[in-house]
């Protein structure tokens, strides 16, 4: 096997530049997490929506305790500022459905709290010379922190999703673009490209080392499936045909009833869905969202094709067929604007599939990045040469057969959360998250 050209890094920043970029990542992020947690009253804060979900006023004070932990304790060698709540916002100590139970900070207090310990890292940051150890590299704590808040952000603009009552939040929908006239489908050619980075400097454990991948040629969609092409699928019996799906699928949805994608409803001749707290008619164009891995598996057998692997994914991704490196992003190196992807919850769901044509692959895939994360078929597992950095809790301990990869980012992540190597997963019954799919077939079919 011929090996790929290794993915290209842009040459170290310097520390102004790093500074500046920590601060605009940690400000954006909590600007963030203030809108998400002030749009509503402090009993929303407190309570808990869903089971799966935590009070919004616990991952709050969270973000706050992870940002002492690695910013102030780890890298600023400070003492603890309140090492008696360190095990309440301790994600791995509580499952998220007792936290409600849990003696929590207050909403004012942990508002404090977040706010004094930022105020502490800002000092931290003006006197950072980004050298010293792995965590201080390139800014790369600074990063991690960021990402970290963002996606807190996430989690808690599902919990919005979640929500019941009137909306708490406002966004402009995406400006409408021309009509997609694109082929179907696209052939990605086979053979070696690099998957995987180990340049990027903000990059997270789990999306390391690079290394090559062996691909076979296979077709891949160009955009992501629509809610008009899975109402077919659901017209069609989808949901009461057991050979579509998985068995463990096929008796999950059994058991609870699941008929359709999360939050819609049949209306007569219309379905319609709950979008944080309004009710509107499916929109035909748009990627479907809010369904499992199950689902996107049993749509693909019923449409004759199957999920992409993560591999497959991250080649349609990054590969450069003219040059035979992977890139950053579809599109090229260079960090995302607002014409590239749907990201940064500017918007409060998907733009209409085949948007953002300066975001497309040079292959002429689109919306691989932003708009909803892509389940594919792959188990999450550790690329060959890993090492857990800088705590194994981040990814090492959920590796194996029990959760699948997505990738691709969705509107809810921020660009800092979302690269072509970032890796995202959860379990196949997963249906709150902002998901959806695209599909795929081998060459031969």
């Amino acid at each position: 096997m011929t090996a790929p050209k290794a993915d290209t890094t842009t040459a170290e920043p310097d520390t102004e530049a790093l500074r500046e970029r920590a601060l605009a990542s940690l400000t954006t992020a909590r600007d963030r997490t203030t809108l998400l947690t002030t749009c509503v009253e402090e009993a929303e804060l407190v309570a808990q929506h869903s089971p799966l979900m935590s009070p919004l006023v616990w991952d709050l004070a969270h973000i706050g305790n992870q940002e002492e932990l690695w910013l102030l304790r780890t890298v600023g060698g400070r003492e603890a500022m309140r090492p008696e709540i360190d095990g309440l916002y301790d994600a791995f100590e509580h499952p998220r459905s007792e936290r409600p139970s849990l003696p929590l900070l207050p909403p004012a207090e942990a508002r404090r709290y977040a706010a004094e310990v930022r105020g502490r890292v800002m000092d931290l940051l003006a006197a950072a010379d980004f050298r010293g150890t792995r965590l201080t590299e390139a800014g790369f704590a600074f990063g991690m922190i960021a990402q970290h808040e963002q996606q807190h952000d996430e989690t808690m603009l599902i919990t919005h999703q979640l929500r019941t009552g009137p909306p708490a939040l406002t966004a402009p929908d995406p400006e409408p673009g021309p009509p997609f006239t694109g082929p179907a489908e696209v052939l990605v050619p086979g053979g070696p490209f690099t998957m995987g980075t180990s340049g990027e400097p903000w990059a997270l454990d789990n999306e390391r080392p690079a290394h090559p991948r062996e691909v076979a040629p296979f077709w891949i969609d160009t955009t992501p499936v629509t809610n008009a092409a899975y109402q077919e699928f659901v017209e069609d019996g989808g949901y009461d045909t057991e050979r579509w799906w998985a068995p463990e699928g096929w008796a999950h949805i059994r058991r609870h009833g699941i008929t359709a994608p999360l939050f819609w409803h049949r209306d007569g001749e219309h379905w319609l869905r709950r979008r944080f707290g309004a009710t509107e008619v499916v929109a035909p164009d748009e990627p479907v969202l809010h369904v499992c891995w199950y689902e996107a598996d049993a749509y693909a057998r019923w449409a004759g094709r199957r999920l992409p692997t993560e591999a497959e994914w991250e080649k349609a991704a990054r590969h450069d067929p003219a040059t035979g490196r992977s890139r950053r992003y579809p599109w090229g190196d260079a960090d995302p604007a607002p014409e590239h992807a749907n990201l940064g919850q500017r918007h409060l769901g998907p733009a209409p599939a085949g948007s953002y044509p300066a975001g497309e692959s040079p292959l002429g895939i689109r919306q691989l990045i932003g708009d909803v994360w892509e389940w594919t078929a792959s188990d999450f597992l550790p690329y060959p040469g890993f090492r857990a950095f800088p705590y194994k809790e981040y990814s090492e301990v959920f590796f194996g057969s029990e959760y699948k990869v997505l990738r691709g980012g969705s509107f809810a992540v921020d660009p800092v959360a979302c690269r072509g190597t970032f890796r995202n997963w959860d379990y196949p019954i997963r249906r709150q998250i902002f998901s959806g799919f695209r599909t795929a077939r081998s060459e031969s079919l």
